[in-house]
């Protein structure tokens, strides 16, 4: 069997779908993309379509060492990407010539089910709290929701009593009913991190994330010192060898590698055994779209540090397409009581509607996220 074509479809909401073709008629699915530089992305999956046409796709890790180490440059969100959404497709079309799941290529289950967590919007208090309502009708019991709006890298007590008084009004509704992570959004400076977290720390937050940016990574240990609420972060950084410093460094409870950024599905399972030789659990990051999703649940099948995993059902960004409307078999992605089943499917799992894709992809969007700036006109974080 040999690689014959690749097929790219940038695709509202903001996604990118890679299909990559065989001359024996085997076609893979993966979702290559950073959010806002689709376009990039895309193009260097056709630049790396070189190492690729002609080849046996049955020979993944070759293929990945090739696309890695083929060019002088290495790593980085793009080149990562784009080798991500490549990986995906090939462990899809390994599953399906071998007529099994890809959980079963990568040693089976370690469990039978794995916990989902919702995306909660919501610039208000109780905007957030009508949120939860509506997601607990459909079965959720854990969330995410944005710790802060925009911070100064110095700011005042004001920013930092809005934040914890949209907390405490959550807690004083549900109680510990639920649970929720906090997603800081790389912020927050080092400094009012400090601040932020020890005012948050009355009320349990299942998880901060992203309490820096990860060019900040230096401070995970630090700020870990200073609390006992669990610390998350890594969807952005791209591979082993970055997230090799920081379990090095420790700090970290959690590790949030995104498969369609770091690699794939043959460098996310590394990333898990790395992480759970260090103790520190798996939550895949993944506010994208059904095939990132499916790619994800795979990794979390096979890998026993995995806790939680994240989906982009109803998410803001989601403007234009669901998370499952490209998918036929809809239901082998239900979430019930809160949690994701494995999918007994060949492949990734994932049967593309292929009529849609090719339609929708002709007025797809270019999605960019927001710029922000503090009052004094210098760029903040978003």
């Amino acid at each position: 069997m040999k690689i014959t074509k690749l097929t790219t479809y940038r695709l509202p909401p903001r996604w990118l779908f890679l299909k990559v073709e065989t001359d024996e008629g085997v076609v893979g699915w993966g979702e290559p993309v950073v959010e806002g530089k689709a376009r990039t992305v895309e193009t260097a999956v056709h630049e790396l379509s070189q190492y690729l046409i002609g080849q046996d796709p049955a020979r993944i890790n070759d293929l990945w060492q090739t696309l890695y180490r083929g060019g002088f440059y290495r790593g980085g969100p793009i080149l990562m990407s784009a080798i991500a959404g490549i990986d995906q497709a090939l462990w899809d079309i390994k599953g399906k010539v071998l007529g099994v799941p890809v959980y079963q290529l990568l040693g089976g289950l370690v469990r039978d089910r794995i916990k989902a967590y919702s995306w909660v919007g919501g610039d208000r208090p109780a905007e957030v709290i009508e949120g939860i309502h509506k997601l607990r009708e459909i079965g959720f019991d854990t969330f995410k929701l944005n710790g802060c709006g925009e911070m100064g890298i110095l700011d005042n007590a004001r920013k930092v009593d809005a934040a914890v008084n949209t907390v405490a009004q959550i807690r004083e509704v549900f109680g510990n009913e639920i649970e929720f992570g906090l997603d800081f959004h790389g912020r927050v400076s080092a400094p009012m991190a400090k601040i932020l977290i020890k005012a948050l720390e009355p009320f349990r937050p299942l998880f901060i994330e992203e309490p820096v940016l990860a060019e900040q990574a230096e401070y995970y240990p630090r700020l870990a010192a200073q609390t006992p609420i669990p610390l998350a972060a890594g969807e952005r950084m791209y591979s082993r060898f970055e997230f090799k410093r920081v379990l090095e460094a420790g700090g970290l409870a959690i590790l949030q590698p995104d498969v369609s950024h770091a690699g794939g599905i043959t460098e996310c399972f590394k990333i898990a055994a790395m992480a759970e030789a260090y103790d520190v659990s798996l939550a895949p990051h993944c506010p994208l779209g059904p095939i990132a999703l499916a790619s994800c649940l795979h990794i979390d099948f096979v890998s026993r540090n995995a806790v939680l995993q994240e989906q982009s059902m109803g998410i803001h960004y989601n403007k234009g397409a669901e998370l499952l409307d490209y998918v036929i078999n809809k239901d082998d992605f239900k979430i019930k009581d809160g949690y994701f089943y494995p999918n007994n499917k060949p492949g990734l799992g994932v049967e593309i509607n292929e009529e849609l894709v090719k339609e929708r992809s002709l007025t797809a969007p270019d999605w960019s996220n927001p710029l922000w700036r503090y009052t004094d006109g210098s760029v903040a974080e978003w």
